[in-house]
């Protein structure tokens, strides 16, 4: 495919090439360095520029001043590059050659009918362009990405406690996913990251909820409904945001919502295969005390008692641990090892490995504090939000054997001696007889 005119005019020279006259602007807006500078697109046929935020307004004049019509103009990833190439093919050949030819008013008049050219990727042409301008914006997209994901001089405040973050960008964003409850997803998805930070500090400044963007009368009034209403995450509608996530870049023109959702329909269409060749992956649960994984709930609970002291069955069997006690204890677990301090005592550590050998020396594995420290409802939620380990809990009460399951359960009949009295003295009833009279 041939370059259209103008690119990579800008790379003929050599880079160490000195300057030994003073440069002239173009003085006509149809300049070669006008058209590869300029932010603004040019029309196809004539002299014609908008900028490139207006673009709809090209597509309209190119339509009713030259009738002609570009299908599915949102997919096509870089748009003045295109419109660029295809004004210097039109240059070439007719435009008949590219176009299909759509004729209107068939049965009036000859002289009252018109004639509108289509434009789109039907032409195998096109369809290669567009393939690879999206290719291009693709590549262009992950290399930024990558740089913002291994740039250590990132600088940055935090939107909420004015905290300085400088480093890797994800510290920030653990910070305020950790800290405030404001999570954007995964740092390493996200891309422009520095822009995204000025729409959201822009959209507080102006008082604006981030999810539901109301505007407030004040600072605090704002972060209290943010507070009281979860509302510390951003709008998925919005779409705004799509272009600071790479998932929006993967299939031009389609939103993150359209991608996921054709993956489920291919889910849903492969629902009547064959599922023989199923093979299920192992738990891989982690140690509450150290990093060993097991493939069982079983050998990781004797790993623990092996290996730490700590029996999660005999404590479940002697407490009578419900499921959803369980889980509170092993994310009270989670937690408190996680920040360094021994559930027991209360002493705090400044490693992981000093506080487990503190443990196991005093014993306190194993004595675990008063029920009401760790039966508490914030419990619920993981310390970790992959944690294997919460997935293969069970109740012991609703472990019932084949046996059990196939015992005759005898069926108690209701008492029906006041049925009918209980009738008469219905309100039901009354409300029907006095309808009736």
């Amino acid at each position: 495919m041939a370059a259209p005119a103008g690119f990579g005019a800008a790379t003929e020279r050599g880079d160490d090439e000195c300057i030994l006259e003073p440069l002239s602007l173009p003085e006509s807006p149809g300049g070669v360095a006008a058209v590869e500078e300029s932010p603004s697109v040019p029309c196809i046929f004539c002299e014609e520029y908008s900028p490139l935020t207006e673009q709809d307004q090209l597509l309209k004049h190119m339509i009713i001043e030259h009738k002609l019509v570009i299908a599915d103009v949102k997919l096509v990833a870089d748009f003045r590059r295109y419109i660029l190439y295809w004004k210097k093919r039109f240059t070439e050949q007719p435009i008949t050659d590219f176009c299909s030819v759509i004729r209107t008013n068939s049965e009036a008049p000859l002289e009252e009918q018109d004639n509108y050219f289509l434009l789109c990727d039907v032409l195998p042409e096109d369809r290669l362009l567009r393939e690879q301008l999206q290719q291009k914006r693709l590549r262009e997209i992950l290399e930024q990405q990558q740089r913002e994901r291994d740039d250590a001089r990132f600088h940055s405040i935090c939107m909420f406690c004015d905290k300085e973050f400088t480093g890797n960008r994800s510290i920030l964003f653990n910070h305020m996913a950790r800290d405030h409850g404001f999570n954007v997803g995964l740092p390493d998805n996200i891309v422009n990251c520095n822009e995204f930070l000025d729409v959201l500090q822009k959209k507080l400044d102006n008082l604006q909820c981030l999810y539901c963007e109301k505007i407030f009368r004040d600072k605090n009034t704002l972060k209290d409904h943010m507070r009281k209403k979860q509302h510390r995450r951003i709008n998925a509608k919005n779409r705004e945001y799509d272009r600071f996530y790479i998932i929006n870049y993967l299939e031009f023109g389609k939103s993150w919502e359209e991608v996921q959702s054709e993956d489920d329909r291919e889910l849903l269409d492969n629902g009547e295969e064959d599922w023989s060749d199923w093979e299920e992956h192992p738990v891989c649960a982690v140690c509450l005390f150290c990093e060993k994984q097991a493939e069982s709930t079983e050998k990781l609970c004797l790993h623990m008692k092996e290996a730490h002291g700590f029996d999660l069955l005999k404590i479940k069997a002697e407490h009578g641990l419900k499921f959803y006690q369980q889980v509170k204890l092993v994310n009270f677990i989670r937690r408190e090892i996680h920040q360094g301090r021994c559930y027991s005592c209360k002493e705090k550590f400044q490693s992981k490995a000093e506080l487990i050998s503190h443990m196991e020396v005093t014993d306190h594995i194993i004595f675990l504090p008063s029920r009401a420290t760790w039966d508490q409802p914030q419990y619920y939620f993981p310390t970790y939000e992959n944690d294997t380990l919460l997935c293969t809990l069970s109740d012991g009460e609703d472990e019932l054997t084949a046996k059990d399951q196939s015992e005759d359960v005898p069926v108690i009949s209701e008492d029906i001696a006041n049925l009918e009295a209980l009738r008469q003295s219905s309100v039901l009833n009354q409300l029907l007889c006095d309808e009736n009279n």
